[in-house]
């Protein structure tokens, strides 16, 4: 009977971690908010061009298209549509995806990446 529940135990805790780890997968859209307001609010904000397009309907929007920002050439003639592989790739190295874009900065930690793109994603719902 102990090693039944010692099993028990030990898939117990193997399912917590997994549920854990699908969680973080998504990203914490809380933690990416704090990300945002420290590290992108400079040049960018949810509903108004800066120095950056806002980034309120980014997700699902086509690369170079929000209304009344000018884009880079680069940007303007490319055609990936920002989701989670194309936000994380962009964030990782911009210029390296869009080679010609004008965004200097990248976010080289995955789980800040993650977290501010579950952000960005919960944003553009609105």
């Amino acid at each position: 009977m102990v090693v039944r529940g010692v099993r028990f135990a030990v898939f117990a805790a193997s399912m917590a971690a997994l549920a854990t780890a699908s969680v973080n997968a998504a990203g914490d859209a809380a933690h990416g908010e704090e990300l945002y307001a420290m590290r992108c609010i400079a040049c960018h904000s949810l509903d108004e061009n800066r120095v950056g397009p806002k980034h309120r309907g980014v997700y699902g929007r086509r690369a170079g298209r929000a209304e009344n920002y000018e884009y880079s050439a680069a940007l303007r003639r490319a055609t990936i549509v920002w989701d989670e592989k194309t936000l994380d790739r962009w964030l990782s190295d911009p210029d390296k995806l869009i080679p010609g874009q004008k965004m200097g900065y990248q976010v080289p930690d995955a789980v800040d990446r993650q977290d501010l793109i579950a952000f960005l994603k919960r944003e553009s719902s609105k």
